[in-house]
């Protein structure tokens, strides 16, 4: 069955960095596009930041641009999310998922940025 099983997560103070991993099976990773997700207490789940099949297109969301790097390792079947200049507001469950997402979530990756 699919699984998508993020890790990497972690407690950093601001202006730290921390690299994301998900780590997908159960389908064939690198005919979809992937995507990075997040939600923060009280708050829906929002998008962060996609990548093509290809590995050489991407968008970001506003909160990303220019301090997020997404990649992705198709014969890892893996995809990675760079975060530097981490505020506060960065905190949140971060998750993984096809774009459009088409499988069920993962157990996500908590990231907490102190202040």
């Amino acid at each position: 069955q699919v699984q998508l099983v993020e890790s990497g997560g972690g407690l950093v103070q601001a202006g730290g960095s921390l690299r994301l991993s998900c780590a997908a099976s159960g389908f064939t990773f690198s005919t979809y596009p992937m995507g990075w997700f997040r939600q923060a207490p009280g708050k829906e789940r929002e998008f962060v930041t996609a990548i093509n099949p290809w590995g050489d297109g991407t968008i970001y969301g506003d909160s990303a641009k220019g301090r997020f790097t997404i990649s992705r390792d198709d014969a890892k079947n893996t995809v990675f999310l760079q975060m530097n200049s981490l505020k506060p507001d960065d905190t949140a469950v971060y998750y993984c998922n096809t774009l459009p997402t088409s499988f069920s979530w993962g157990q996500g990756t908590q990231v907490t940025v102190s202040s």
